[in-house]
């Protein structure tokens, strides 16, 4: 048999709008970020697998969260306001969380460029039709990297941590939204571009050395005999760099996750 919530079975009839109107809430919020969440809001992700994960993490959040819960309003036009707002804010979490998820593959597009194979495109609904192949590897392995880890779970406690910052129903704070996703963006490309300098400084070496063979013989077709050994070189130091590579992404993005948002 189920146990009711506490206070609920004595005054079930009295309470069951309450009740309904926070679940509502919360699933508007919860739906919102799971449609944007990496690894359990990816696009290949079964929508019933979305929409069941969904309720299912609301209903569990939803005796805790319950007290927060403000009362029904009378005019739907509020109440309607306040599942917006909900919504809102559900994407906005999901959204800074898919920035760290992003960060992966926006260095796989730096290392592509400097490998020289920056024109082999893959067209990609996240990255836009001028993605490289190796970027779609590197977006692939990082919800991949997210499930086996277990870094979702950090996630998800933050979002259920947000309804105490920002209580169902309420609007972002509008200075806080916009310092916290400038942080994001600013930090996303930060480790990016950290993830990407091992390649940036073989890339410089490359060049200086290219220019000074091209003093040293002028009439050598350094293209031709450049451009091969960049790529093969690019490659092979991929194969030895990837896991690290790897590893820096999860130790970057951990500690983030477990104090968002605003932990940028």
């Amino acid at each position: 048999m189920i146990a009711l919530p506490s206070g609920l079975s004595a005054n079930l009839p009295h309470d069951l709008p309450h009740w309904a109107f926070g679940f509502m809430l919360l699933l508007a919020r919860i739906g919102a970020a799971m449609a944007v969440l990496p690894g359990l809001g990816e696009a290949v992700s079964p929508a019933m697998l979305r929409v069941g994960l969904a309720l299912g993490i609301t209903a569990l959040l939803l005796p805790e969260i319950m007290p927060l819960v403000p009362q029904v309003p009378e005019a739907s036009l509020q109440a309607a306001g306040m599942v917006l707002a909900d919504v809102v804010t559900g994407l906005w979490f999901g959204w800074l969380t898919r920035l760290l998820a992003l960060s992966l593959p926006t260095a796989a597009q730096i290392i592509a460029y400097l490998l020289g194979i920056s024109s082999v495109l893959q067209p990609d609904a996240e990255l836009g039709p001028q993605s490289t192949v190796l970027a779609r590897l590197f977006e692939l392995g990082a919800p991949l990297l997210m499930l086996v880890s277990g870094l979702y779970t950090l996630a998800l406690g933050s979002l259920a941590d947000l309804y105490h910052l920002i209580p169902p129903g309420s609007l972002l704070p509008a200075a806080d939204t916009v310092e916290s996703a400038t942080r994001a963006v600013a930090s996303t490309f930060s480790l990016s571009l950290r993830l990407a300098s091992p390649f940036i400084l073989a890339s410089l070496v490359w060049q200086v050395t290219i220019g000074l063979l091209t003093r040293l013989v002028p009439r050598m077709q350094i293209y031709f005999s450049a451009v091969p050994g960049q790529i093969l070189g690019g490659l092979l130091l991929l194969a030895l760099v990837s896991g690290s590579i790897l590893a820096a992404w999860y130790d970057s993005v951990r500690p983030i996750l477990a104090v968002l948002p605003g932990g940028f």
